[in-house]
């Protein structure tokens, strides 16, 4: 396995445990729990944030094309009338 394969398949594995520590967090009743899985979350997201720096200084990762304004402002009254 190539190095740009392991980067991927390490932020894809990252972004599964950010989408499960978002759906257990609001499940939680016990207030210990609950801060302990946000820090938990914190620090996954913070390693995420880095393996991406990585992958963007590489070259293995290249983010779409940055929304228009027109498009940010679309989204923006979409969501402000729900």
């Amino acid at each position: 396995m190539n190095e740009k394969a392991m980067v991927a398949d390490t932020l894809a594995g990252i972004n599964g445990e950010l989408v499960r520590y978002g759906e257990m967090i609001p499940q939680t009743e016990n207030a210990q729990l609950k801060q302990t899985l946000k820090q938990i979350r914190n620090q996954c997201e913070m390693s995420q944030e880095e393996i991406y720096r990585i992958a963007r200084t590489k070259g293995y990762y290249v983010p779409a094309a940055k929304a228009t304004r027109e498009e940010v402002d679309h989204v923006r009254s979409v969501l402000s009338q729900g």
